[in-house]
């Protein structure tokens, strides 16, 4: 089944780049879908990318102190310590999940972009193939 579907999408946008002229198929193959590591790089680039590199230096500080706190904690007897301790922790490894999951649903957002703007391209496309 999932060999006759890639066959269908292989088919699909061998028509789709057919009708494009050579200025939309490059657009079209740069719309193409990425690996993990694409999407990493994709996360940098654009007009939020200050707060990406903002966002992952807070995370790299998150995780420092989270390690900070976890020392601290096996390094005490003292109840209430541990207590601070350990809240400190725990604090600071949410916050790391936070900021993860946040860089996730823009690598997700990205993704759909590009696949909105395949569907717009080949919208065009086939309604200029219409009109002719």
């Amino acid at each position: 089944m999932n060999f006759i579907m890639k066959n269908n999408m292989e088919d699909i946008d061998r028509l789709i780049k057919e009708t494009l002229t050579q200025e939309e198929a490059k657009f079209y193959e740069e719309l193409d879908e990425q690996g993990v590591i694409g999407m990493i790089g994709g996360l940098f680039k654009g007009k939020n990318a200050w707060l990406l590199v903002m966002m992952n230096i807070v995370t790299v500080a998150f995780f420092g102190l989270f390690v900070y706190c976890t020392i601290q904690f096996f390094g005490t007897d003292n109840t209430n310590e541990l207590i601070k301790w350990g809240a400190g922790a725990i604090t600071f490894l949410l916050g790391v999940s936070i900021l993860k999951v946040f860089v996730w649903m823009q690598m997700d957002k990205n993704a759909l972009l590009r696949e909105i703007k395949r569907l717009e391209l080949q919208v065009s496309s086939l309604s200029g193939k219409i009109s002719s």
